[in-house]
């Protein structure tokens, strides 16, 4: 599967453009500023029906218009597929598979496999435990056929039972059987969630594993660890129990929402002790396992996006990807970076096609 034509309208930066793509690596040299990451949330967003950067659709839109439309052609199977996104302000985003529309846009979700690499990946280290939730809850979507639904039907519960803790700290009542009516499914849902995720890591650590190993030279022993308090058997009579801390903090405090994804180099935390490059190759070694994994599970090639690495890697690491591009292990691969010469000089030897796509910014 690859994507080999892009159009633009209205589209951040881009007035209107349009791109043919390689089937194996387009680079996007330009200077900073002149659009190249808007590029590649334009195929993020083709993919995965929203920005990789922001959450508001209305951001992407050029300034002084009302809409963006995107539309791309993906081959996959000796079939050519259109896929097209288009968003006017104050109205739903609509999506379509060859000019038919989706009933609902996590139907597209997993059907176009894309893993991005990009220089904020560190805030998986760096920042707290919602973040690699995101991520993690991002794999899945794409990976786990009913998992996203059971993930948006936990969230829109989640949402109201915190509307009505609200309410009723608000009124100074409690209506326990109409607590119940969220109770009993935020229950089954975190349960089934958990489950979810559970067999996913073991399916994805000792991915993790030997990507870090293929990238690291060091001997450090890594590990990401799922911590959940539904694995509790008890965690349905703890959820109950906890109801007044819940009406006291006006929200709920129990639950898969509140899961951790711990990051350990040599049984401590990597976010205070991993090195700098400790910590990359352990970034690059998730995303490389999210890539197999979903390649595995799609039994289809994701599009790699890579972002500037070229400025944040050593050359050992960059050897590394070029060696995974060169065994033909990756599919289509966008590349961007803001020196020319280094791109050239870097893909010069690379034995799959390569083309380069000089990206100049609009004044």
């Amino acid at each position: 599967m690859w994507l080999e034509k892009l159009h633009l309208t209205y589209f951040k930066s881009y007035e209107e453009k349009a791109f043919t793509f390689g089937e194996r690596v387009n680079c996007l040299i330009g200077e900073n500023g002149s659009g190249k990451t808007n590029l590649l949330d334009a195929i993020y967003f083709l993919t995965l029906t929203k920005s990789a950067f922001h959450n508001q659709d209305a951001l992407g839109i050029r300034h002084a218009n009302d809409f963006f439309v995107l539309d791309g052609i993906f081959h996959e199977s000796g079939k050519n597929i259109q896929i097209t996104c288009s968003f006017q302000r104050g109205q739903r985003k609509v999506f379509m598979a060859d000019k038919k529309n989706y009933e609902r846009l996590s139907d597209h979700i997993g059907l176009f496999p894309l893993v991005l690499i990009e220089p904020n990946d560190t805030d998986l280290i760096r920042d707290g435990s919602e973040e690699r939730r995101r991520f993690f809850d991002g794999v899945l979507a794409q990976a786990a056929p009913g998992y996203l639904s059971d993930f948006l039907h936990y969230n829109k519960i989640l949402s109201q039972r915190n509307g009505l803790l609200k309410l009723f700290a608000e009124r100074n009542y409690l209506d326990e059987d109409l607590l119940e009516t969220y109770n009993e499914p935020l229950i089954i849902l975190s349960q089934r969630i958990y489950e979810h995720r559970s067999e996913f890591m073991k399916r994805f650590v000792p991915i993790f594993y030997k990507y870090y190993e293929f990238l690291s030279s060091g001997n450090e022993q890594v590990d990401v660890i799922y911590e959940s308090e539904v694995a509790d058997p008890n965690f349905p009579a703890g959820f109950r129990k906890n109801r007044s801390k819940d009406l006291h903090a006006q929200r709920t405090g129990k639950g898969v929402h509140k899961d951790e994804y711990i990051f350990e180099i040599d049984g401590v935390t990597l976010r205070k002790f991993g090195s700098q490059g400790q910590q990359k190759s352990f970034l690059i070694a998730l995303k490389l396992a999210q890539f197999e994994l979903l390649k595995e599970e799609k039994e289809k090639t994701p599009i790699l996006l890579l972002d500037d690495i070229f400025d944040k890697l050593d050359d050992r690491r960059i050897h590394k990807l070029i060696e995974l591009i060169d065994t033909g292990f990756l599919g289509q691969v966008f590349i961007t970076d803001a020196r020319p010469e280094r791109s050239q000089r870097i893909l010069e030897n690379v034995k799959a096609d390569v083309r380069f796509f000089e990206i100049k910014k609009v004044v």
